[in-house]
């Protein structure tokens, strides 16, 4: 915001510290001087007393004149070399913040020194532009994967308009069904990126949310694709209640419970679907079998656009955000969201929430 020109801190700093000095000066005179006016009376008594009362009191005011003078001088020079020396990590602050405005995040400050009020500031501050750099990079690789995921499918309804029109004989019943899957596709990658963006944005009301009624839900709405599959679907758990999007967690619910049965064995797969409640926290956990997965692997699976090789060459190949909406999703709720390879084959993914905590006296 624009602002009217001012003092420097410095300098304010620097002012103040040579006006204490000097109001400490004073006072030490105006002790001096009482002290001397309470005492000099006894030389009036005496011969020239009056003349010696006289000369004291001017050689006192002259030097306290000159005290002043110097108390002001080293008032003003120490405080600006004090001020200076107190205000240098500041300046460095200052320096990262320009380069952070400038659009460069890389630079820290890294202020060295023991632990106080400016090397709190400049740790936090280091803090956030290292959350914020990560962040930048994520959504530029986002971008970039999202136009690239978005081209794939206008590249190829491009092709095959093409060929419906410079082929005539072609068989326009295959264009049109092709065309027709092409479309699918980019809709629900659409949604997704839609869907992804309002989970980021957190723009929903929270509301009583039990897990284990979601867990239900998605179950009985993916029974035919587990059937389909061959994969064996089990739920059980208790009433978990949180606060939050019935909508949202209903669609993490559905990710969590289509990908495990999707990614699991040819035959004869299982889903296991299960909530529980803990002390301040409530879990919904989704696990299946499946092909071994190598934990470096699995840290990945919740970025964007993360698709192994059999995801891609399914009938339900995906948009590649299925994850990665759950993990936003899971944020969004201030819950944690944990993915761990099962030894035998398959993967464990856990999703920790917030506890709806109950009213004295009344039933949750």
């Amino acid at each position: 915001m624009p602002r009217a020109p001012g003092l420097s801190v410095r300098l304010r700093l620097t002012l103040s510290y040579a006006g204490f000095l000097m109001l400490a000066g004073v006072l030490l005179l105006a002790a001096v001087w009482f002290f001397t006016l309470r005492h000099l009376p006894a030389y009036t008594d005496v011969e020239g007393g009056v003349l010696i009362r006289s000369t004291l009191l001017s050689d006192l005011a002259s030097a306290a004149g000159v005290v002043m003078a110097v108390l002001l001088v080293f008032g003003l020079v120490g405080g600006w070399v004090l001020a200076g020396r107190m205000l240098a990590p500041l300046t460095r602050i200052t320096d990262v913040t320009r380069m952070a405005t400038n659009g460069s995040l890389s630079h820290r400050i890294r202020l060295p020194g023991r632990q106080d009020e400016f090397r709190e500031l400049a740790d936090a501050f280091d803090t956030m532009l290292a959350r914020l750099e990560a962040h930048v990079a994520e959504q530029r690789r986002f971008a970039a994967n999202a136009s690239h995921e978005l081209r794939t499918p206008l590249a190829i309804s491009k092709a095959l308009l093409e060929v419906a029109r410079t082929d005539p004989d072609h068989d326009t019943g295959e264009i049109i069904d092709r065309l027709h899957t092409v479309n699918t596709r980019a809709i629900d990658l659409t949604e997704a990126l839609l869907l992804l963006s309002r989970a980021e944005r957190r723009s929903f009301t929270p509301e009583r949310v039990d897990l284990s009624l979601l867990a239900e839900e998605a179950t009985e709405t993916l029974l035919p694709l587990a059937e389909k599959r061959d994969v064996t679907l089990e739920t059980y758990g208790e009433i978990t209640p949180a606060l939050g999007s019935p909508a949202l967690l209903l669609q993490l619910t559905m990710n969590l419970v289509q990908n495990a049965i999707i990614h699991n064995l040819p035959r004869q797969g299982k889903v296991r679907v299960h909530t529980e409640r803990r002390p301040r926290t409530v879990v919904l956990v989704v696990e299946n079998t499946g092909d071994p997965i190598p934990p470096p692997v699995a840290a990945t699976l919740t970025e964007p656009f993360q698709r192994g090789t059999e995801r891609v060459h399914t009938d339900h190949a995906g948009v590649g955000l299925g994850l990665a909406i759950v993990r936003t999703i899971t944020e969004a709720h201030n819950g944690t969201l944990t993915l761990t390879p099962r030894r035998p084959g398959g993967l464990r993914i856990i999703i920790e929430l917030p506890a709806l905590q109950a009213r004295p006296g009344t039933a949750i």
